[in-house]
């Protein structure tokens, strides 16, 4: 700043882009259930892996609620166990930076409901239309609200910052 024996020298090197129109504090509908989305799978995907991991457990009897999954999973056991213990693990990961809005728990939560999206392609593939296309329709609306530019610019780089430095 000319005269005032000051200069500025900028905090940040990018801008973010306002492209969604919402401020930094104001955030779109939607954005908290998302997480509490990513938290639900978190512990469905936990407790389906306890219970493949160590079966007969109290927790075994939720495998009620959907037998033929248990009867096409059990045989592959504690490898498929580890499986849905490391996917909580990443969900966990995406719900919490999606919570704490930052940016790898945005590309964490389209990588993980991107990849939902493929396997019910999968499914529609071999035969199980119903779940295939009721699964591409719930994960693929999801994909699309995430990947919205107002939702994406909710996770992008906070604008630059100019801090004023008395000069020497």
């Amino acid at each position: 700043m000319e005269g005032t024996g000051q200069r500025e020298i900028p905090v940040y090197s990018q801008r973010m882009n306002p492209a969604s129109g919402f401020s930094a504090k104001e955030s779109p509908r939607g954005m908290t259930a998302i997480g509490i989305f990513l938290l639900f799978g978190t512990v469905m995907a936990f407790l389906a892996g306890i219970t493949l991991v160590w079966p007969g457990t109290f927790l075994h009897r939720m495998w009620a609620l959907n037998p033929r999954a248990y009867d096409e999973l059990a045989p592959l056991g504690k490898t498929v166990g580890l499986l849905f213990l490391s996917l909580a693990v990443a969900l966990a990961l995406a719900a919490t930076g999606w919570l704490k809005r930052r940016r790898w728990g945005w590309q964490l939560a389209v990588a993980i409901i991107g990849t939902q999206v493929l396997g019910n392609f999968v499914n529609i593939f071999f035969g199980r239309a119903v779940e295939g296309l009721v699964g591409v329709t719930i994960a693929g609306a999801l994909l699309l609200y995430i990947t919205r530019p107002c939702v994406r610019a909710t996770f992008a780089v906070k604008p630059k910052q100019i801090v004023h430095v008395e000069n020497p």
